[in-house]
């Protein structure tokens, strides 16, 4: 098998693509990068440029299935032209890639997107699996409906897609760990707001195994990608300081102050989604850290 992964170097790629060479699956992957193009055995790099509607079509070649993973950071504050991009980014670089496709003869059937958890609305009880529609309407939520809108597209295709909701991800070297990681280090961690939003979170290798288990057994459709075991922000801090063997003394962090430094932005910190994983286990898919603190003992071993 062959997949062509968008977004390869990211976070979330690099993980990806890790998994599908120890599962014997080859890697194509695009990039806007001509010093990241590499030409290995099972690894082999191809140019594009959404922006200009340019790409390199010999990344069809072989290609079964497809990951796209490409989007610009939602941690950049939300200026006008950074939320343009982060729209933009997610949705042209679905169209450059449906129409190439359209234009040639390939072999590609299954499109697995990622998606985003903020489609979900703020709230404090509800627990929301894939088939509800109690969607936001604030600029993620918006964001994600297009997203997820463009990555639909490729039914057009004959395409069978499938879209993974990603939750808070948990990495060692990059994304929100290090973020919350260094003011906890040095004793000045504190709880945001109330402390009682939930974060439905996941181990970065738990994330990754989901993708590859949705293109090795053809799933489409929606999926969360999220531990089946959501904290609130006050036992993730908590959970943390413990683990790092800090204390927490400082008061919470009040909403009011959090919005006049980020703005718009500060929804990231005090939004709730309580959001289950029950579907991609009803198809067989098993958790490797289904609970917070044994996942931060291995992140932070």
């Amino acid at each position: 098998m062959r997949v062509l992964i968008t977004g390869a170097t990211g976070l979330v790629g690099k993980e990806i693509v890790k998994k599908c060479l120890e599962n014997d699956i080859s890697v194509h992957y695009l990039t806007t990068s001509k010093h990241k193009l590499q030409n290995q055995k099972n690894y082999k790099g191809f140019y594009w440029n959404p922006s200009k509607n340019e790409l390199d079509a010999g990344c069809f070649d072989g290609v079964d299935a497809i990951i796209n993973l490409a989007g610009a950071t939602i941690g950049s504050r939300w200026t006008k032209s950074n939320k343009q991009a982060i729209l933009e980014s997610r949705t042209q670089s679905l169209h450059v890639l449906k129409e190439a496709l359209s234009k040639q003869d390939h072999l590609i059937s299954h499109l697995i997107s990622a998606s985003a958890i903020g489609i979900y609305k703020d709230s404090l009880t509800k627990y929301y699996e894939e088939g509800c529609n109690h969607l936001s309407d604030n600029f993620l939520g918006m964001v994600v409906k297009n997203w997820e809108a463009a990555a639909d597209e490729f039914m057009d295709l004959g395409i069978a897609v499938a879209k993974v909701r990603i939750g808070l991800v948990l990495d060692t070297n990059s994304g929100a760990l290090p973020q919350m990681l260094k003011p906890i280090k040095y004793g000045l961690g504190a709880v945001f707001g109330k402390g009682n939003q939930w974060q439905s979170w996941i181990h970065i290798e738990d994330l990754a195994d989901i993708f590859v288990f949705i293109l090795r057994e053809e799933l489409h459709g929606i999926y969360n990608g999220v531990a089946p075991n959501p904290v609130t922000n006050h036992e993730l801090t908590h959970s943390i300081a413990n683990v790092l063997d800090r204390p927490l003394w400082l008061p919470n962090i009040p909403k009011v102050l959090m919005k006049t430094i980020l703005g718009e932005m500060h929804i990231l910190l005090f939004e709730s989604q309580r959001v289950s994983s029950k579907k991609i286990e009803e198809r067989g898919f098993e958790f490797s850290f289904p609970n917070l603190n044994p996942a931060l003992q291995d992140l932070l071993k």
